[in-house]
């Protein structure tokens, strides 16, 4: 019986934003340059840091890591977005659903690890320059990133699976732009009482105690920050640790908001801004972020945009 309750749903229909039908145009073509946006700015930091061998240090190892996770976070989420603003109702089939939910957990999960891994990187760095090359040897450097990937992957893979074993026997309109857990989880007809338990300890464990390890690092790098002698070092130190934390705060701040209780009392419109400040524009402004703040990945960009006009020219 719970099988065939679980086979009554075969498609889902995604809302966006039906009820503001007058603004679907506008936001189709605000998140359409967002999404060219993000697919540019990202695929520019890994083709920079792939050939520029000064770069293949774990810095910026680890962001070009990030510019992955974020261009695949977007490709997940945007062009199904594009169609839900192009259309007044959206069909989505169970398996494309689970699909999306499980890649948007995957990335989103390894972006959690990847960010605390990066304050851990500048920790180092910082707090403990003479013995950074040690700290983050090539060997820890493989393993922060493979446990950041291997972690988002079981997260994606029990959650996803947790939320789609429940029945789904009507109604069928998820009031969301993708397949997110928390509107999806409200059309369950079963008692969800265990999974939000475990949604809540999760969210704890996998974003809360990241956000408040990665604050701690950055309380400790600012103090020793504050006792550096030379102030054009204190200002790189600066400036470098600001970008990550810019990142860290827009993700983090949005994602906790979202998935701290799954059945929380916002209102729909509310959840599908949060959920697009941090699927919209974390991917889109992380590459601005890292690069436009930081003189060696501008340097590098020059050399190899010279490189280029001179093997044209000659």
């Amino acid at each position: 019986m719970k099988r065939q309750n679980q086979s009554s749903v075969v498609e889902f229909i995604l809302l966006g934003f039906s009820n503001f039908p007058e603004l679907q145009e506008q936001l189709f073509g605000v998140f359409l340059v967002v999404y060219l946006g993000t697919l540019m700015g990202n695929a520019i930091i890994i083709v920079i840091i792939s050939l520029e061998q000064s770069l293949h240090v774990p810095m910026y190892l680890f962001l070009q890591n990030l510019s992955v996770v974020d261009v695949s976070f977007s490709a997940v989420i945007m062009p199904e977005m594009l169609v839900v603003l192009s259309t007044e109702k959206t069909l989505i089939t169970f398996a494309e659903c689970f699909a999306q939910m499980y890649f948007l957990l995957l990335f989103g999960g390894t972006e959690c690890f990847l960010l605390g891994a990066m304050a851990y990187d500048r920790f180092a760095a910082i707090c403990h320059p003479l013995s950074y090359p040690m700290i983050m040897n090539k060997r820890v450097f493989m393993k922060l990133v493979m446990f950041s990937w291997v972690s988002g992957i079981m997260v994606a893979t029990v959650q996803t699976t947790w939320v789609f074993s429940f029945p789904f026997c009507g109604p069928n309109e998820i009031n969301h732009l993708f397949c997110e857990t928390p509107p999806v989880l409200e059309l369950a007809c079963a008692d969800t009482f265990l999974f939000e338990i475990y949604a809540l300890t999760g969210t704890i464990l996998i974003v809360m105690v990241p956000f408040v390890l990665i604050l701690l690092s950055y309380i400790r790098i600012l103090f020793a920050i504050l006792k550096m002698p030379s102030a054009t070092g204190r200002q790189k130190a600066f400036s470098t640790c600001a970008s990550h934390l810019t990142s860290v705060t827009l993700f983090y701040g949005t994602a906790n908001m979202t998935y701290i209780q799954p059945k929380s009392g916002y209102s729909p419109e509310t959840k599908k801004v949060m959920s697009l400040s941090y699927s919209l524009l974390t991917p889109l402004l992380n590459p601005l972020i890292y690069s436009l703040r930081n003189s060696e990945m501008k340097r590098a960009l020059m050399k190899l945009w010279r490189r280029k006009v001179d093997s044209h020219i000659f």
